[in-house]
Formats: C-alpha cells, structure tokens, sequence
C-alpha cells in the first residue's frame, strides 16, 4: 500500500481556522482533485464534517472517516474506529491519500511514503497545523510538480526552494513534492503492510 499525505499550509504552518481553509485557492483544490481522484481518502471526523456538505463524500474517491464513536455515521463513507482499521479496509493494492487533520497527519507523517504540500503565502491566523517536515526523513523531489531541487545530502535541500506561482484569486502558492528518505538520504519505502 502506498500512504500519501497531502495538505496546504501557510510559512507558519497554518492550515485551518475554525474548522474550515483560510483562504481559497482554485489551483490547489485542482491539484488535490487530481492527486487524490480514483483512491481512497481517509480523514478525521472532523475534516469530514468541515467539507461542504454539496462535496461529501468526495466525488470518484473512496471515502473512510476515522471516528471513536461507533453510532458515528457519514453518509456516502465508510467509519473506520482507527488507522488500523482503516488501512485494513482499504486493502494492500489501493493507494492511500491522507488529507486530515492536524492530529491524523501527526499520527501518519511517519509511515507515509509521499507529501504534497502546497505552500500559500498569506499571513493568516489559524488554530490548526501542518505537520513539520523533517529533512532528514524527507527529501524535497519537485517544487510544481516538475522542478528537481538540488541537494549535497540529506536534508540539505533548500526546503523552501522554488518559484511562486500567482493563483486567479492573487494569492501566491507553490507546490512541493517530497519522498521519504532512508538513513542514507536515498528514498526509501514507508510502504505500510
């Protein structure tokens, strides 16, 4: 199984205020509908009650929600009691995209195999945060998608590394790329059994 985190921060790591995204960003939910169509998404339940209800479950993906509470239903998803559980349910062959929150990317940072991040360049107050990307589990890849980033060695990357792209909205952003990387720097497997 391949274990794939994706989320949208800002440089202090914010990514969500009182339960929703602080800001609109068309090209990021463009790319997230791209990176995530046709697996399965897994999320906490209050992600899942954060999205739109018009949007829920997500369209041409496999939605599982993680929730304690086994009375606990989604419509149009599958209620999971744990990560286990759900990585269990969704099977060793699917590729599994993680989209939040904050205490579920906290728990999976460490076994995934893959991050996307978008980063957005606002200055906007928030209650809720990114995971931080360690250097020296996590190599940079591509910044947009393309662009290889140069590194001497492990976690020597320019992390923030790359060029701005303008959204329709004003708002600068880019996209980044990481691999998990082994103690040699190389990219390893975080592939969960």
């Amino acid at each position: 199984m391949s274990l794939a985190l994706v989320w949208a921060q800002t440089a202090d790591g914010v990514i969500g205020r009182d339960g929703t995204l602080p800001w609109h960003l068309p090209e990021d939910l463009a790319r997230f509908r791209r990176l995530t169509a046709g697996h399965a998404v897994v999320m906490g339940r209050r992600t899942w009650e954060s999205l739109p209800e018009r949007m829920r479950p997500l369209p041409d993906r496999r939605n599982v929600v993680l929730s304690r509470d086994p009375a606990y239903h989604a419509a149009g998803a599958q209620v999971c009691p744990s990560l286990e559980a759900a990585l269990e349910l969704v099977g060793a062959d699917e590729e599994l995209w993680v989209i939040g929150g904050a205490a579920l990317f906290a728990e999976t940072i460490t076994r995934a195999d893959r991050l996307e991040v978008t980063d957005v360049d606002l200055d906007v107050p928030g209650d809720t945060y990114a995971p931080l990307v360690d250097p020296v589990r996590w190599r940079p890849v591509g910044v947009d998608g393309a662009q290889p980033l140069e590194a001497d060695g492990p976690g020597e990357a320019a992390l923030d590394a790359g060029p701005w792209l303008v959204s329709r909205t004003g708002t600068r952003y880019r996209f980044r790329s990481y691999a998990r990387a082994d103690a040699s720097g190389t990219p390893g497997t975080g592939a969960v059994a």
